[in-house]
C-alpha cells in the first residue's frame, strides 16, 4: 500500500506542469509591507553578507556616536561664553597622525572581513546543476544546460496567481514558471542579456549578477531550507523593468527529480539516464 501511495504521488509529480510541481511549500524569501532588515538568510553567502553588514554597522555606529560626542565636547567647552580668549595653535601633531592612523587600521579591519566574502560570492566552484539565465524585455529564460531543456518565466497577472498556487501577496513577485533547484545542492547560474543590461537577484541567497549581452557571467548558491524565494530584476532596463520577477522553488532530492523528469517530458529534454551516462 505503501509503494502504490508513493508511485502515485510520483506520477502526480511527474504529470504535472513544472511550474505546479512544488505545491505546498512554505515562501520564505519575500518582502514583507512594514518591517525592516534582511529576508532570511537561505545560505551560506547571505549569512555571510549579513554578518558583515551588522558588523559595519557596529562599526559605523560607534563612529558616528564618538564624532557627535566631539561636536558636543567642543560646543560646550569651547563656545565664545566658555572660552572668550580661543587658543591661537594652527596643528597638533599627535591628534593629525591619530586621525590618519585610526580611519587606516578601521579600514583594514573591514577589509580582513568584507574581503573573505567577497572572493567566495566571486570564485565559482564545481557546480551539481548548471542553469543558463537569459534576461530579456522583460522576463527570463532558463537552461538546464545538463539536460537541454529550456523555458521561460513571466509575471503571473493578479487573476492567475490563485490558479497558480499564490495569494494576492505575491503579485509582481511570482511567475507561471519557477527555477527548481534541490536542496543543499551547488547551483552554478549562468547569466546573459539579450537586449539590454538585466540584473538577477534572490535576496534571501545573498547572490546579485547583472546580465550583459554578448558576455557570460555566474553566480552560485547552495540553498539550506526547502520553500518559496523570490527576486527581481535589480538593473533598469526599461518601461517594464518592475515586472520580470524571479521565482525560485529549493526542494528535497526526490521532488526535484520527480520535477526534473516531468519537465523533461514537458520541454523535451535529455533523461536523466541518457544525461549521466553522456557524462
Amino acid at each position: 500500500m505503501k509503494n502504490a501511495l508513493t508511485l502515485s504521488g510520483l506520477f502526480t509529480a511527474i504529470s504535472t506542469l513544472p511550474a505546479m510541481a512544488q505545491e505546498g511549500l512554505k515562501i520564505i524569501g519575500k518582502p514583507v509591507s512594514g518591517l525592516t532588515g534582511f529576508q532570511p538568510a537561505a545560505t551560506e553567502l547571505a549569512r555571510d553578507t549579513q554578518s558583515l553588514d551588522w558588523l559595519i554597522l557596529v562599526i559605523i555606529t560607534v563612529i558616528c556616536i564618538f564624532v557627535i560626542g566631539l561636536l558636543v565636547v567642543a560646543v560646550l567647552r569651547y563656545n565664545q561664553r566658555s572660552n572668550p580668549t580661543p587658543a591661537n595653535f594652527t596643528h597638533n601633531t599627535p591628534v593629525e597622525i591619530a586621525w590618519t592612523v585610526i580611519p587606516i587600521l578601521i579600514l583594514v579591519f573591514i577589509g580582513a572581513f568584507s574581503l573573505p566574502v567577497l572572493f567566495k560570492q566571486q570564485e565559482i566552484p564545481v557546480g551539481d546543476i548548471t542553469i543558463k539565465v537569459t534576461g530579456n524585455q522583460w522576463y527570463w529564460g532558463y537552461e538546464y544546460v545538463d539536460h537541454d531543456f529550456a523555458f521561460d518565466s513571466f509575471m503571473l497577472a493578479r487573476d492567475e496567481l490563485e490558479d497558480h498556487g499564490y495569494s494576492q501577496d505575491e503579485y509582481l513577485l511570482a511567475t507561471d514558471t519557477a527555477v527548481v533547484v534541490p536542496i543543499g545542492k551547488t547551483i552554478v547560474m549562468q547569466l546573459t542579456g539579450s537586449d539590454v543590461i538585466h540584473s538577477w537577484t534572490i535576496p534571501a541567497f545573498g547572490v546579485k549578477q547583472d546580465a550583459v549581452p554578448g558576455r557570460l557571467a555566474e553566480l552560485w548558491f547552495a540553498a539550506e531550507m526547502e520553500g518559496i524565494f523570490f527576486g527581481q530584476c535589480s538593473e533598469l532596463c526599461g518601461k517594464d523593468h518592475a515586472y520580470m520577477p524571479i521565482t525560485v522553488k529549493v526542494v528535497s532530492q526526490e521532488a526535484y527529480d520527480a520535477w526534473l523528469d516531468g519537465a523533461i517530458e514537458e520541454y523535451a529534454g535529455t533523461p536523466r539516464s541518457r544525461a549521466v551516462a553522456s557524462n
